[in-house]
């Protein structure tokens, strides 16, 4: 055993691990993104306590007195409601319906006559005049379903000032989203499925391009009369045909568990579009791993840097994380499409809403740019 030899090897080790950027990625960059995406996903690098965008119909409007103003007040001064005050019903509903808030309550007109009626008689029920504040929730968020109610009944308990132990109460909480359809857990996962399968597309473009090299099928098809355009179109169509299918099967395996949204036959053809389109973006996030990658075993590694903060961030994941992750999320193609597909799916939203055109925007926007990047830095092996 020689020293000399030793240092050299270590040396040349050492040199081609520096060269391959794949596996530098692995060795440093992967355990800092991985350990990132779940520190900021459930809570850490100030995350804080999730806020709650609520709006509010005032309809107490035939007394001097300001009752339901206090009582909105007091809902303000919670750190984890937002209150948005709305002057009529159809507009607070439009808001929800499109994921823009997540609750709407109506503060009935009787409210003040309601209150007053228990001030005065506290100790009989008899003579209250009985009242229910309605609360409509957002169906496309579990979080919202469960969290925001017993915040509301909580701060409304503490305003008419009862015991949170005394059961009659003048004014009820009545959430009447709840009260229409029993929403299951798997409708709330199952628009993040569609975008959560198709993530897995990166790994797969990635893996098959940079094997493609490997095994010298890229130097026969260059002696062959195939233009660089006619290879890059043929792949993108063949990847964009397993999207297709992947979509098919992931409706089908929902449908068959019990996911069966009330929405017309034309949002199943948007939601596949939207699907497809995300594929293409996946596509070139995978040419983008190919073009850098050596091996296909480092571009499989290296996919991880595109689809873990796609996964965190932008499927059924992100709707129990925290606020800074959410925020962050919005920088992630994969949210625009869960986005997407809860409004049309759980929300009820149309395919004309404006906050359904902006996901399509920004879908499609960040498709051509992703794709256009990732056929031009692979085109290179054309030249080679």
């Amino acid at each position: 055993m020689k020293l000399q030899r030793m240092v050299a090897l270590t040396k040349k080790e050492m040199k081609k691990i520096i060269r391959q950027p794949a596996a530098l990625f692995m060795i440093f960059l992967f355990p800092i993104v991985f350990v990132f995406a779940f520190g900021v996903s459930f809570g850490g690098s100030g995350g804080g306590q999730p806020v709650y965008q609520i709006g509010v119909v005032n309809l107490d409007q035939t007394t001097p007195s300001q009752s339901s103003l206090l009582f909105i007040d007091a809902l303000k001064d919670t750190d984890i409601l937002s209150v948005q005050m709305y002057g009529d019903n159809q507009t607070a509903q439009n808001e929800l319906s499109q994921g823009r808030i997540q609750a709407v309550m109506i503060i009935p007109a009787t409210f003040n006559q309601s209150l007053e009626s228990y001030i005065t008689a506290p100790n009989n029920p008899s003579k209250w005049t009985n009242t229910s504040v309605s609360l409509y929730l957002d169906k496309g968020s579990i979080v919202a379903t469960q969290a925001i109610p017993p915040i509301i009944q909580q701060i409304l308990t503490a305003y008419i000032g009862q015991s949170q132990q005394v059961i009659p109460s003048p004014i009820n909480l009545k959430t009447t989203s709840l009260e229409v359809k029993q929403t299951s857990s798997l409708d709330f996962l199952a628009p993040g499925m569609f975008t959560f399968a198709s993530i897995f597309l990166i790994m797969i473009v990635a893996g098959s391009f940079t094997e493609d090299r490997e095994n010298g099928m890229m130097k026969r098809i260059r002696i062959t009369p195939t233009t660089p355009t006619d290879f890059m179109l043929s792949q993108v169509l063949s990847y964009l045909a397993i999207a297709l299918i992947q979509a098919i099967l992931v409706f089908i395996m929902v449908y068959i568990m019990g996911f069966r949204p009330n929405v017309e036959p034309s949002v199943y053809v948007f939601a596949f579009i939207l699907v497809l389109i995300f594929s293409l973006s996946n596509v070139g996030f995978g040419l983008i791993i190919a073009t850098i990658s050596k091996s296909s075993s480092a571009a499989t590694g290296l996919s991880f840097i595109f689809v873990l903060p796609q996964l965190f961030l932008g499927t059924f994941v992100s709707a129990s994380l925290s606020s800074a992750a959410q925020i962050a999320g919005k920088f992630v193609p994969s949210y625009y499409v869960t986005d997407a597909l809860t409004s049309l799916f759980l929300r009820g939203a149309s395919v004309t809403s404006p906050v359904v055109l902006l996901d399509l925007a920004a879908v499609s926007i960040s498709c051509v740019a992703i794709l256009t990047v990732g056929i031009l830095l692979y085109g290179k092996y054309y030249k080679i």
